[in-house]
């Protein structure tokens, strides 16, 4: 199977502030490897860097075998093949939900407007909001705007998605409707670097866990090996917390 995404060396720093501390990592096409970690250990950023929000220090960032992290690279071009999904949901407050979906499509890919909207649709029915296209953001509960995030990033039929604590935000009943659509795109394919704290949900969707701990993924491997025999004694000792917190 092809890599569909590769981390050499990636070294991140604010200001003085080492974030990411050499990080290399490998993610196969039609592969969802989640990243577990305390807050703070570099997850966001991570999955930041990879969409060229932040720019690396040093290491470099290959998508499909082309290097994105070289000098002279078309961002916008990059960022049209990987869609991202924050903790907020970001949605554009005085646009209908049908027109938040459309705009990147008709904008940055040029499609016609009504192909759009008919795509847009499509989308918006499969993950059970046709009923909401023309309602605005603020008309609609956590769960479906973060729905509408998830569907606005799929309407730019994206290599890759990038999932950033997407649930935090929701309240805990309205978790599940979120991340059975990430189930779904698990299910149907799609390539996905998901940064999560629902563990159970991660050690049931991931075909790898990384475990990051100050910037450094400590360690890699399948669910139930990092979930159930975590080698390193700090994924035993995070893991364990989140145990006692009945979270696992």
């Amino acid at each position: 199977m092809s890599t569909a995404l590769k981390l050499e060396g990636v070294r991140k720093s604010f200001g003085g502030l080492e974030v990411l501390h050499g990080i290399d990592l490998d993610v196969a096409e039609h592969e969802v490897v989640c990243l577990i970690g305390a807050s703070g250990s570099g997850k966001s950023t991570l999955l930041r860097c990879v969409n060229l929000l932040e720019p690396i220090d040093a290491g470099r960032i290959l998508l499909a075998g082309e290097e994105i992290t070289a000098r002279g690279v078309d961002v916008n071009r990059i960022r049209r093949q990987i869609g991202i999904v924050f903790q907020a949901f970001n949605l554009f407050p005085h646009m209908t939900v049908l027109r938040n979906v459309t705009l990147s499509p008709v904008k940055a890919l040029g499609k016609p407007r009504r192909q759009a909207a008919a795509e847009a649709d499509e989308l918006l029915r499969r993950f059970g909001l046709a009923d909401k296209r023309d309602e605005y953001p603020d008309r609609l509960s956590g769960g479906q705007q973060q729905r509408v995030a998830i569907v606005r990033a799929l309407a730019m039929r994206p290599k890759l998605m990038l999932l950033d604590e997407v649930t935090s935000a929701l309240d805990p009943e309205l978790v599940g409707e979120v991340l059975n659509v990430i189930r779904e795109l698990a299910e149907g394919g799609m390539t996905m670097l998901i940064a999560t704290h629902e563990m159970s949900f991660a050690r049931e969707i991931a075909d790898r866990v990384g475990f990051l701990d100050a910037g450094v993924i400590l360690e890699e491997g399948g669910p139930e090996e990092i979930f159930s025999a975590p080698r390193e004694p700090r994924t035993q000792q995070f893991l364990q917390r989140i145990i006692e917190a009945g979270r696992l």
